[in-house]
């Protein structure tokens, strides 16, 4: 089928438009009182810190610059490390590859993993992500969601061959498959969470602005899920955490964590604090980023579809466990779609110490906010940092913290560092 762009709106199709940050108003509604969930595995954890006590860079001295890392890549999806200390870097590519790269971003001559016969790509369907179980360097486990033929989820687990820079395509086992309705809004990040569990998010399904989802706790649809696969229950290949917000209520799905998404674009964790940032993109008109501190339990509601960022679209606007984001933007100057990013924690460019990075699809600008001064709910003060040349499809993080931006259309991954401007 003939390729299409990654994400699409419904006044926007191939050509995508969005923004001047919109600076809207502030949080009405308290965030809920919030707790620590169970940890399975200390040892595996990174010890979240207080943000206020971390140290930052100033936002206003930021100035980006992006040089080329790999080049050669076919619309990249996803950047990630696999901790077993070798350094590499791997990157999903929308039609069906996982390929690896060196610490010098040389490309192996074979893809780590090729599933495209069993992939339906094009516009926002694919293969999307990958996350390495925190175990990967004795268990050899790694997972990845892609859309099937059928244009449904797919979550599956794989696992390393004999070879450390190729997969075995037979060790796949399927987890879990949602049904989808059409072709756009698949979320699909994995990542595993400070606790030990794999988070997945799932888009609402729907064609352009529509979409009733988000709401509705029946389904997985338009949710971030939260998973143990270390263990299975019964008629799962997987469990479900006991610590998750709705276990035990027979009218909603065990597997959500939070709800009220229309399509999370990437998700990160904080590797210094725990803190949860989701990249939610919005309809025709407003984006967003999304919080949620470290210690929350999670049910938290993000708005979508009575809310399209700050904005009510809905005659009632009252919803149970609303939290508003921290960043909104409009559908201006170009502007399309949010791009969730990363809180910086490497050590090449102090000058970006505890920054969030974003950005936008369509325009490639990159904005930023301090990680210590957002508070979730409150709208935090942002700024453009740099940009790409290039529709940005994600970004990326390895291990040791260094952040990548990664162009759809041109198939790089940049390599962000940062200098103090003044």
């Amino acid at each position: 089928m003939p390729r299409q762009r990654l994400l699409t709106k419904p006044a926007l199709t191939t050509a995508m438009a969005a923004l001047v940050i919109a600076v809207t108003a502030g949080c009405s509604q308290p965030l809920t009182t919030l707790r620590l969930p169970a940890r399975r595995d200390p040892s595996s954890q990174v010890a979240a810190r207080s943000r206020h006590a971390l140290p930052h860079a100033p936002l206003a001295h930021v100035a980006l610059t992006l040089k080329p890392f790999i080049t050669g890549l076919t619309e990249p999806t996803q950047l990630t490390y696999a901790p077993n200390g070798a350094g590499r870097v791997y990157i999903t590519e929308q039609s069906g590859l996982i390929v690896v790269a060196d610490a010098h971003g040389r490309l192996a001559r074979q893809p780590f993993l090729d599933i495209r016969s069993l992939v339906l790509a094009g516009g926002e369907r694919g293969l999307l992500s990958v996350a390495f179980d925190p175990h990967y360097q004795t268990n050899g486990f790694f997972f990845i969601t892609y859309t099937n033929g059928d244009g449904n989820t797919v979550l599956a687990r794989y696992h390393v061959s004999t070879n450390p820079l190729q997969a075995d395509p037979a060790s796949a086992t399927v987890l879990l498959v949602i049904p989808q309705l059409g072709g756009e809004h698949k979320g699909g990040q994995l990542m595993f969470g400070p606790d030990g569990d794999l988070y997945l998010s799932v888009g609402d399904g729907a064609l352009g602005a529509g979409g009733v989802n988000g709401q509705s706790l029946d389904t997985l649809l338009g949710k971030l899920l939260r998973l143990d696969v270390e263990h299975a229950s019964s008629g799962h290949a997987y469990a479900i955490p006991s610590t998750n917000p709705f276990v035990g209520d027979p009218h909603v799905r065990g597997e959500i964590w939070d709800y009220g998404l229309r399509n999370a674009w990437r998700f990160s964790f904080d590797r210094a604090t725990g803190d949860l940032y989701i990249g939610a993109v919005g309809g025709s008109l407003y984006e967003a980023v999304d919080l949620q501190p470290h210690a929350s339990h999670g049910g938290l509601n993000f708005g979508w579809d009575v809310y399209e960022a700050n904005v009510c679209e809905q005659a009632d606007c009252s919803l149970p466990n609303f939290v508003r984001p921290i960043v909104t933007y409009a559908h201006q100057g170009g502007m399309c779609a949010v791009m969730g990013g990363n809180v910086y924690r490497g050590q090449r460019s102090p000058a970006l110490e505890g920054i969030y990075l974003y950005a936008d699809y369509c325009t490639g600008r990159i904005f930023g906010l301090v990680a210590a001064d957002a508070k979730a709910g409150q709208l935090s003060s942002t700024r453009q940092v740099g940009s790409v040349n290039s529709s940005v499809s994600t970004f990326g993080e390895d291990a040791s913290g260094e952040l990548y931006v990664l162009g759809y259309q041109r198939g790089v991954a940049y390599h962000i560092t940062a200098t103090d401007a003044t």
